[in-house]
């Protein structure tokens, strides 16, 4: 797989393949910003204050919607609302992994009704090929909201300490995401996985790679710590950007700020100062 990460995203989006992630690009490019706030937060005024107060400077808001203490359907469509008024993407960081029958069930109906309000979901593959199929074909029911609206990444690697997601488990991530181009936008990863894509056989590998061009989301990022007691390990938005990211996320770095909305914008700041670096100052 051939890594376009050096082309502005104005020009990966041109002709790009996947709407939504045609969409993404155009987003970053008009509000200068490759940030996704992860609003790790357990009540519905904190989620919907920072998607407003953080809306104008981000270019995904990613959610945990079942840690919310009092969901609602009006925290849904406010939520919905709030994308729309800031011009961002909500990504629901639900990380799928069962069998096809039941991740289509809690994808598309449920409690949380996550096919309607969330642009962006994601899955680990434990499973298998199924459960990105699964996913993939729920967008062709009759009743399903706006396909072109709606993508996947799959959760390539992790930023926590001794994490499973390497080896094998990676390149089947790329190998699924090949075979649903039209679904899968790209990877939740630490790096461009351009060199897992080499390591695959030559025929997956001739499968149309050279027009490839999934997104990279890196998750632990920030700008003033090493990690928590938990496992997890931070990184700079300098270094994730360099290592392959796309778009940077960042929770506690910004919504535990004493002002999230001076935080977010040294994020974004630094983010894409490290974006136009790798592209050659967007030129």
């Amino acid at each position: 797989m051939s890594s376009k990460s050096h082309l502005p995203y104005s020009t990966r989006a041109l002709n790009h393949p996947n709407p939504l992630t045609k969409k993404l690009f155009t987003i970053a490019e008009e509000k200068k910003s490759n940030v996704t706030v992860s609003a790790d937060v357990t009540t519905s005024a904190e989620l919907l204050d920072l998607a407003d107060r953080l809306g104008p400077y981000i270019a995904v808001l990613k959610t945990h919607i079942d840690i919310l203490s009092d969901l609602t359907d009006t925290t849904l469509t406010t939520l919905q609302s709030l994308a729309a008024k800031h011009n961002f993407l909500i990504f629901e960081d639900r990380k799928f992994i069962d069998i096809g029958n039941t991740v289509q069930k809690q994808y598309h109906g449920g409690a949380l009704k996550i096919s309607e309000w969330a642009h962006i979901i994601n899955c680990a593959i434990l499973p298998g090929e199924g459960i990105v199929e699964a996913l993939a074909k729920t967008t062709e029911f009759p009743d399903f909201p706006a396909p072109q609206e709606r993508g996947l990444l799959i959760l390539a690697e992790m930023t926590s300490k001794g994490s499973l997601a390497t080896g094998s488990y990676t390149e089947r991530s790329v190998e699924y995401a090949r075979r649903y181009k039209g679904f899968v936008m790209g990877f939740v990863s630490t790096r461009a996985l351009s060199e897992v894509g080499a390591a695959l056989s030559s025929d997956e590998a001739g499968n149309g790679a050279d027009e490839e061009d999934f997104v990279v989301f890196t998750t632990g990022v920030n700008l003033s710590d090493n990690g928590d007691k938990l496992g997890q390990q931070y990184q700079t938005p300098e270094s994730a950007v360099g290592r392959g990211a796309d778009f940077i996320i960042a929770g506690r770095g910004i919504y535990k700020a004493e002002d999230p909305v001076e935080a977010v914008r040294r994020y974004r700041d630094a983010g894409w100062g490290a974006y136009l670096e790798r592209v050659g100052g967007g030129k």
